[in-house]
């Protein structure tokens, strides 16, 4: 419970950072790949859910029930292809702005540090989208697993209301495991980030909570990437000095 409040109140200070150093103009890139990635995805969220509805009630192999069954399957099925459609958006727009982010972190480090900047690097940029892609691969994967199965014991409704919560809670994992991860690529393969991040999962969780209701705002996908990297560096760069300075 003390890193989700941390994961939260670290926003205050990634506003502090952004301001103090002039780089809020790290949004623009992120914020209009948000805008046609999300256009594109949702768009296509809107217009499959009925034929994946269709699809699921063309399984019940009986006449009875089956237009009950099928309107309770199209709402599944929108509900199905919605959260599908947010974990590849959000995962999708980490892995395209990784580079970016990776280097306005890096930015942040060395400002907070030496007062300097970082000079771009094409080559560290590609290592950095390479690394994204990669682990954005791996999120979607269990995301969309662990979304389908909730939702599949969704459908008992005396269990909704606590899976309507633990969806929410599993994409906030994975969206502050990715925005913790633009700093961690530069101190740790992707291996040990996942076992950092399980470690820090209370910071990853009210890091990527604040990041989802952003999102939610409609207008918040033009500076929510930037702002949530800004709020994680600091710290996980805290818990890896911390860490070096006890294995030295």
């Amino acid at each position: 419970m003390t890193g989700f409040i941390k994961g939260i109140t670290a926003y205050a200070n990634g506003i502090r950072i952004l301001t103090r150093f002039g780089l809020w103009g790290y949004a623009l890139i992120p914020g209009l790949i948000s805008a046609l990635l999300g256009f594109l995805i949702f768009q296509a969220a809107w217009s499959w859910s009925d034929d994946v509805g269709g699809w699921i009630s063309a399984l019940w192999p009986f006449d009875w029930g089956k237009n009950t069954l099928l309107r309770i399957a199209n709402v599944f099925g929108g509900l199905l292809i919605g959260m599908a459609g947010l974990i590849v958006f959000k995962q999708v727009v980490m892995a395209i702005a990784s580079p970016f982010m990776s280097f306005l972190s890096e930015n942040i480090e060395k400002r907070i540090a030496t007062g300097k900047s970082v000079p771009f690097s094409l080559t560290k940029a590609l290592e950095d989208l390479s690394r994204g892609i990669r682990i954005s691969i791996r999120n979607i994967i269990q995301e969309l697993l662990y979304t389908f199965l909730l939702l599949l014991l969704g459908l008992i409704p005396i269990f909704s209301p606590f899976v309507a919560v633990a969806i929410f809670f599993v994409q906030a994992y994975y969206a502050g495991f990715g925005n913790m991860d633009f700093t961690l690529e530069r101190y740790h393969k992707v291996r040990d980030s996942v076992h950092f991040v399980r470690h820090h999962r209370g910071f990853a969780i009210g890091n990527g909570t604040i990041f989802l209701l952003l999102l939610f705002t409609g207008v918040g996908f033009l500076f929510a990437l930037p702002l949530a990297t800004a709020a994680a560096t600091p710290e996980v760069l805290k818990w890896v000095k911390a860490k070096e300075a006890l294995s030295a």
